[in-house]
């Protein structure tokens, strides 16, 4: 990661952070890492591992993703990363209102649920996909399908036949609460 980048990363997390009202040492805890790391991480001067990002975005109530969206897209490390044992590349940059993420993999283990406050959209471009998100349970999703699901609601992907597959996300950015059902769009 660049240096500009880990600076922007920094100073998401800071932001994200203080809206959350929290101090270095309470995200620490909660996200299972020293506070000096998580210090050095703000002001740009730590890499984090996917797995250290992860879980500060956990603590954060957002993603892997969200966080790295604030990077420079300048930078192609800065704007992919690993999301839900997927590829994952950030389409916006800068200050609006959804950010939009091109999610590719294989992998046909759902792994473990992510779960933020914002709404989100998720169509299939290409392949089929397995999605689970909401009370229905996991449901196979071919491409030209999508599904939309309130903040809130658990959700996880993986290919629903160890084929590729391809996802748009559209994810809400800002806190907006409210567990709710998923709704075919």
């Amino acid at each position: 990661m660049s240096d500009t980048s880990g600076a922007r990363l920094g100073a998401a997390i800071r932001a994200r952070r203080r809206a959350l009202d929290l101090t270095i040492v309470q995200l620490a805890e909660r996200a299972d890492l020293s506070h000096p790391f998580v210090s050095q991480l703000e002001r740009g001067r730590a890499n984090p591992s996917l797995e250290s990002l992860s879980r500060l975005a956990r603590a954060l109530g957002t993603s892997q993703v969200e966080l790295m969206s604030g990077t420079s897209l300048d930078a192609p490390e800065a704007a992919v990363g690993s999301f839900g044992g997927a590829d994952a590349r950030v389409l916006t940059s800068g200050d609006t209102r959804f950010t939009v993420i091109d999610v590719t993999g294989t992998v046909t283990d759902l792994g473990e649920f992510y779960t933020h406050p914002e709404d989100e959209f998720v169509a299939v471009i290409a392949g089929e996909a397995l999605i689970d998100a909401g009370p229905s349970g996991p449901q196979r999703v071919p491409t030209g399908g999508s599904l939309y699901y309130r903040g809130g609601t658990p959700h996880r992907w993986a290919s629903a036949d160890g084929a590729p597959y391809r996802l748009m996300v559209v994810k809400e950015r800002g806190p907006r609460g409210g567990a709710g059902e998923e709704r075919s769009a």
